[in-house]
Parts: structure tokens; sequence; C-alpha cells
């Protein structure tokens, strides 16, 4: 910390901090105030101090990031709530088959004085079960010889993933590498894990490399069907799109993603700017979009923007936190139009004001957010943020004037969190390859679930498909 030195009048002595003030300070009322200042900004810069120190010891804890402070002193009791908030409980459904039927007899004598029992009722109880056995299958492949050009042939039978003979004849079936898809890509568990998993649950001896090449085998049957979502992206009348950090090979890199309104697509790339979301999005993308004001996503000149109100509410509340005095007024009036306005996109989609109104609010959104950002500000920090607003101004309110457009970006980032979060386990991919695979393999998942699609059946189908061949299941762009 620095100390701050103040210059009192009377025979130019100078003095430190508070301990300045002498009694010649009242032959000069502004150093008084100075001296003050100078106390209150020496007490900001320690607390400001106290929280950095706070962190920098706080990011060398292993369980820092997940760390929340004490808990409560007076925390919620745990469970439902009580009263009309309580909700039905959830109870699992009888089958809607019956596989296999056992019997649980009564015992010969009663456990608790070992009298006679009499048999008085049936009841019935149900478990739903996962098999655990494997099922190792032979198929017969005949070969022949073409008469016409002489050429070998040799059949293929719908449970096929390959026509490989010979050293690769033994192969795992097309269900099994459907779920390594998706617990490496979904669940995030690694190679190993998965390799574990399998013997643990199934039996079933299966490499790490074999997994992987598992993956890879996966994405290059998938690779039209992620051609078809970008394709549908691009076609979306809105899309959300966002970006977030990547490891290739240990090198940096950007995992992009852009959500539609039937897809989620996908692309893992070393560059970040405009180049790479064009290869995404499109340059000649002219719906609406809804961002976080990146400057790239900026550059889709035939685009409608919409800029994400809640980075601009966040903004606004970090701006508050740390603001004193008068400062704090420019964030929380901002603020307040911010949600204002999102009320009124309530009530217009809950049908208690029409979309003629809410465009008028919007105006008169613009016209007060107009108001507030001119005049120059005394804060550093609301001076930026006043540039900032006044950037995109014209992007603040477009989801009142046209219905059916996102608020948020929070589309995208619900599409990025499980990324992000399997990135914590195994920190990206280790070659171009691999960056490819989880870009197209993300935004099969990804859409699958989208529709309400079975992700497992798709892509054991695609993978029964075979090379070259359209997936038996496609994901249409209509």
């Amino acid at each position: 910390m620095f100390t701050a030195f103040a210059l009192l009048g009377g025979g130019g002595r100078i003095a430190v901090g508070m301990e300045a003030v002498t009694s010649q300070s009242s032959a000069c009322p502004g150093c008084v105030e100075a001296a003050k200042r100078i106390a209150a900004l020496e007490a900001r810069i320690a607390d400001l101090e106290a929280v950095a120190e706070q962190l920098r010891r706080g990011g060398k804890r292993q369980a820092a990031p997940f760390s929340k402070g004490e808990p409560k002193s007076n925390p919620k009791p745990p469970g439902r709530k009580s009263g009309e908030n309580h909700g039905t409980h959830h109870r699992r459904a009888v089958p809607p088959r019956i596989d296999q039927v056992i019997e649980a007899p009564l015992p010969d004598q009663c456990p608790h004085c070992h009298g006679e029992v009499v048999e008085t009722a049936i009841e019935q109880q149900y478990q739903t079960e996962i098999p655990r056995e494997v099922i190792y299958r032979q198929i017969n492949v005949h070969v022949g010889k073409c008469c016409g050009c002489n050429r070998r042939v040799q059949g293929r039978h719908e449970l096929q993933t390959s026509d490989a003979l010979g050293a690769a004849a033994s192969q795992i079936g097309p269900d099994a590498q459907a779920l390594v898809v998706q617990l490496n890509k979904d669940a995030g568990l690694s190679h190993g894990k998965i390799k574990r998993f399998f013997e643990a649950a199934f039996d079933l001896k299966l490499s790490r490399g074999g997994s992987c090449r598992t993956m890879l085998r996966a994405a290059r049957r998938c690779e039209p069907v992620y051609q078809q979502i970008v394709q549908n992206v691009r076609q979306s009348p809105s899309i959300v799109p966002d970006e977030t950090g990547w490891r290739v090979g240990g090198k940096l890199a950007w995992l992009h993603v852009a959500v539609g309104a039937t897809a989620t697509a996908y692309l893992i790339d070393r560059r970040r700017g405009y180049d790479a979301a064009v290869k995404l999005i499109g340059e000649d993308y002219d719906g609406t979009m809804t961002h976080d004001a990146w400057s790239p996503y900026l550059k889709f000149i035939y685009a409608v923007h919409q800029t994400c109100l809640a980075h601009l509410l966040r903004r606004g509340r970090e701006l508050d936190e740390s603001a004193v005095g008068g400062a704090v007024h420019f964030p929380r009036r901002v603020k307040a139009i911010f949600q204002e306005a999102l009320a009124v996109r309530d009530q217009r989609d809950a049908g208690e004001i029409t979309s003629a109104q809410s465009a008028e609010a919007a105006e008169e959104f613009n016209r007060r957010m107009t108001a507030l950002i001119g005049p120059p500000k005394n804060n550093p920090g609301n001076e930026r943020f006043a540039g900032h607003l006044h950037r995109q101004q014209q992007n603040l309110f477009v989801f009142l004037q046209l219905q059916g457009i996102d608020a948020t970006n929070y589309k995208a980032e619900q599409a990025i969190r499980p990324a992000t979060v399997n990135r914590k386990v195994w920190g990206g991919n280790r070659t171009d390859a691999g960056a490819k695979a989880q870009s197209i393999l993300m935004s099969v998942l990804r859409t699958t679930a989208q529709r309400g699609l079975d992700a497992i059946a798709f892509l054991s189908n695609t993978l029964k498909a075979g090379l070259g061949n359209q997936p038996q299941l496609s994901i249409n762009t209509s």
C-alpha cells in the first residue's frame, strides 16, 4: 500500500494522512477535505488489498473454485416446501411389459414367533433391471466373385459396423460403440474410465485405444449428419452463438457453438475471430442473433442483432458493488431499465399486452437509455459502461420489437456448459482429428437431445449404415 501525502497550508509543511490535520488546517478548509478524501481512499485500498489477498490465497487451494464460504447462519430447511408449493411426489410407473415373473414365497414359519404362517394375499412389486450379459455374435460373411468384372464381393448384415475381416474381424457391436460415444462426449468419462466401466458393468474387454478409435470411427460416420446440422443452423430464423477457450495438443484453441431452433452446431478451431464464426454460421446469415456483443458477431452485417441483457445486468451489478457515493446511481438506473424491459417481455408473452404495445415500450426504453448514457460520467467504470451501451444501443431492445427473439444468450451458455465441465476432466483434445471428432459428436448428441431423439439408437443406426451411405436416421434441415 502506498502512503498518501497531503500538502497543508502554513509553512509549506508536508504531513502524512490524517496525522497532517493540525491546528493549521483551520486556516485551510480545502486541506481538511483533501485529508478526509485521502483517508477514505486509504481505507478503500486496504479493503481491496484484503480482497486481492483472499483471492490469491484461495486460488492455490484445491477446492477453491467450488468453495462458497461459510454456510448461512439461518439456512432454509431442506426438502420440499410445505403448503401449496409442496407439489406431487413422483413414483415410478408400472413397467409397460413384464419379461420375467418371480415368486417370493412365504417362509415356513413366522420370523418373529416361529408360528405357522397362512397365506392371505399376493401383492405385486416391480423391478426395472438392465441386462449385464454380453451377446457374442458370429456373422458368417459370404464372399464371392463377380462374373462380369471379376471383382471380389462380400455380403453385409444390417448389424455390421465394418466390412473388415481377418485380423480386424473381432469388433464390438453398434450399441456398445454408441454407448462409448455417449459416455465420453456427454458424460465426460475418460477413455480409461470407459474401459473400467465396460469391464465392471458387462465384463466386456475394451482398451483405451479401442475406445479412442471407436470415437474417431463414429465421427467419420456422423460427418454427413454434422453437415446437415450446420446447414440447419444457418437456415434457422434465429440463433444464439457463443465461444469459450479450448486446448488442442496443449495449445490454445476455441470452441464455438451456435444454437438454432432445432439444431446445435459446435466447431473447435485454432482461431477465435470472425473467420472461425463464419465456418459455423455462414457469412450471409440474415436471421437474428442474440450474443454477448463480441465484436466479430457484429460483422454479420445481414443479421439483426440482440445484445445479451444478462451480460449487461451482470456488468451493472458489478459496478454497483464496487462504486462509492453517487457513482452507484448510474448502474442502478441501467439495471432498472433492463429489468422493466424484461417484465414487459413477460407480459407480452403471457398475452397481457400486444406486440404493438411491446414495440412502443421498446421506443420508450431507448429514449430513457439515451438520456441516461448521454451526460459524461465522473466514474471511469461508469463512463466505459455508458460508452458500451451507446455503441450497442440499437441492439438493446430488439427482443421487444420482434417476438421470438431471446433477450439473453443463455441457450448458448447452456450448450457450452457440458463441454466446459468435461474440459476440466481431460483438458481438451490431443490432436486435430480428435478436435474434429469432438465437434461432430457433440453436435449430434446435442441436436438429438434437442429434438427428443434417442442418441444411442441414432448413433447405432448411423454406425450400421456403412461408410459412404446416408445415415438411416437422418436429421433433416426442415
